[in-house]
């Protein structure tokens, strides 16, 4: 589910679209696994840690928040958990270089993670004007008090979890631009950190540029992939430990016309 959340002016202007995921790249931690201290004792019982299947976050979270609700957590002490976590390291100043150049670029969190968590960190952030829209898994409380996980979409992208697939999500966003705009953004800039964020990369074109976290699996797949299949990544690589050495490199696109 995409949402509008920013107040500034949708700019037609804006040369370039910047992509966020959200887990360990915003933030320095995965989200799923800071509320769990929200729970009795900090922690989920055996059963539902063990029920964990790769690539079936989506419906692990949704037991998980389900326990959490049976367990009496709160909205409150929900919110605590997620409010606290850090922001990766140099983010801060890169969410401030660019809140100084909105007049150029379009920026929007594409993440596997929930509404309700990023939205309650990008606003205790105060950064939550930044971001034209959000992609992400819809959550909302219900009646009883239970944080309901939805997954985002449907897709046939036999790479990705069923709940999400993040090529698809940017190729309509970029289609869609398009004909609100009348042209396509000179530059995409796509920055994360996990394995979920390759699909998306392969959408991207040589005047392109993706930032994977270094040392992380989006890193290390890149790596490979540029040995075992030359070619086949078309954007620039750049792998970043801090979101300051990935503002060097946008003020250089801001500089050139």
């Amino acid at each position: 589910m995409a949402a509008p959340v920013s107040s500034c002016p949708p700019y037609l202007g804006r040369r370039f679209l910047m992509l966020f995921d959200f887990d360990e790249t915003i933030i320095n931690f995965s989200s799923d696994d800071a509320v769990i201290h929200a729970a009795p004792g900090g922690t989920i019982p055996d059963h539902l840690k063990e029920s964990f299947c790769p690539g079936h976050y989506n419906e692990n979270m949704q037991r998980v928040l389900a326990y959490m609700a049976e367990q009496g957590v709160c909205e409150d002490a929900i919110r605590s958990a997620i409010e606290v976590i850090p922001a990766t390291p140099g983010i801060t100043a890169l969410f401030t270089f660019l809140l100084s150049h909105m007049q150029d670029f379009e920026c929007a969190v594409i993440s596997d993670a929930n509404m309700y968590f990023i939205e309650t960190w990008l606003q205790k952030a105060g950064v939550h004007q930044l971001f034209s829209e959000i992609f992400t898994n819809p959550a909302s409380f219900d009646k009883d008090g239970r944080l309901v996980l939805q997954p985002h979409h449907s897709h046939r992208c036999l790479q990705c979890p069923n709940n999400m697939c993040k090529q698809v999500i940017l190729r309509d966003y970029l289609a869609r631009r398009v004909r609100q705009r009348g042209r396509p953004f000179q530059r995409v800039f796509y920055i994360g950190d996990g394995a979920n964020d390759i699909c998306p990369t392969l959408a991207l074109g040589e005047r392109d540029m993706v930032f994977p976290r270094r040392n992380f699996p989006m890193h290390s797949i890149i790596q490979k992939m540029k040995k075992e299949q030359p070619g086949m990544l078309k954007p620039a690589v750049v792998p970043w430990t801090s979101g300051e050495y990935v503002v060097d490199f946008l003020k250089k696109a801001v500089e050139e016309r």
